[in-house]
């Protein structure tokens, strides 16, 4: 049996990696929060994430990044912000298949988790992306879900699919790397955008222009930078995009609401107690927009909102006002 590593024991990593233990593998957990890994190990629960569900037995924990290294697989769940300290830690074998499942951009870079890791992980390693419509509560409980392995080796992206597909997981596998990742990390802006519509109770025909517009942002940038277009009729496109922007269990959407119902960011912040990761990506996003000469109205303004620069009420007449043109072509 192939031997793994989950590194990053929030949410998504809680669950991905109580997924592979469950499924049967042995499963080593790494978090730089001790109590995190004491509590795996003697209660098989994580006091932080997840807390109130009773973990796998084939799960443990560790605090000891290089005995999470000893691994045949790596399954990166750190917060975005954390790669630029991590990723150049990784010393593995060539032979390692690293599966990101980060939705977000490293900071200073602006590059996606897959780009930042080729260029600063100490030794190459076989890089994959798992992304899709897929919450922590529901894959920690086994509901049904479907997911996509990508990678530029086809071989590297079959196997992480193997190792997660289960009977409640279907994973597919693509080619497009950047395109999954890409629709994983630039949903959560538009989440925040139909939040905001939500929250200031605009009803059911704005969010789904937003969405529908939200698409043709993301694709417009995506495809600029080098990803397939088609990859964003999927699961790691639409399909995350759709759950992400209407489900109340979605975090970015949860900020948004709060923001169009008159809530500080900060405060928003302080008491959500998780990651966001809308909220840091989107300046960056904009600055991709910029660099790659795209247009990205929603993108934009969804960066004056978090700026605090604009209201929720002059972002949406901004919206509506912009100069007429075709939905397509």
């Amino acid at each position: 049996m192939p031997s793994i590593s989950v590194l990053g024991l929030g949410n998504w990593g809680t669950a991905l990696a109580n997924h592979l233990a469950v499924k049967g593998f042995d499963v080593l957990g790494w978090s730089i929060e001790q109590d995190i890994v004491a509590s795996v190990n003697s209660e098989h629960r994580n006091i932080r994430y997840l807390s109130d569900v009773h973990l796998s037995k084939r799960l443990r924990a560790t605090a000891s990044l290089s005995d999470a290294l000893q691994a045949d697989f790596l399954i990166l769940v750190v917060p975005s912000k954390a790669l630029s300290e991590v990723v150049p830690a990784l010393k593995v074998s060539p032979n390692t298949i690293l599966v990101s499942a980060i939705k977000g951009l490293e900071t200073k870079t602006m590059s996606t988790p897959l780009q930042f890791a080729a260029r600063h992980m100490p030794v190459p390693c076989k890089l994959t992306v798992l992304s899709g419509p897929s919450f922590a509560r529901d894959v920690v409980i086994q509901r049904p879900c479907g997911l996509v392995s990508a990678s530029s080796d086809e071989a590297a992206a079959r196997a992480a699919a193997e190792l997660f597909t289960s009977d409640s997981m279907k994973v597919y596998i693509s080619s497009d790397p950047l395109g999954v990742e890409l629709g994983g990390i630039l949903k959560n802006i538009i989440a925040l955008a139909v939040g905001v519509s939500d929250g200031l109770g605009l009803g059911d025909s704005a969010r789904a222009g937003l969405i529908t517009r939200g698409l043709a942002e993301i694709m417009r940038l995506a495809e600029a930078m080098g990803a397939d277009p088609r990859t964003f009729s999927g699961l790691s496109g639409l399909g995350d995009l759709a759950m992400t922007s209407t489900s109340d269990l979605s975090r970015n959407r949860t900020v948004g609401v709060r923001l169009g119902k008159g809530e500080k960011l900060d405060q928003i912040i302080s008491s959500l107690g998780s990651v966001a990761e809308g909220v840091t990506t989107t300046p960056l996003v904009l600055q991709l927009a910029k660099k790659y000469s795209v247009d990205m109205p929603i993108t934009d303004h969804v960066a004056k909102l978090i700026e605090g620069t604009m209201s929720p009420a002059e972002a949406v007449k901004g919206l509506i006002s912009r100069p007429m043109r075709r939905e397509i072509g």
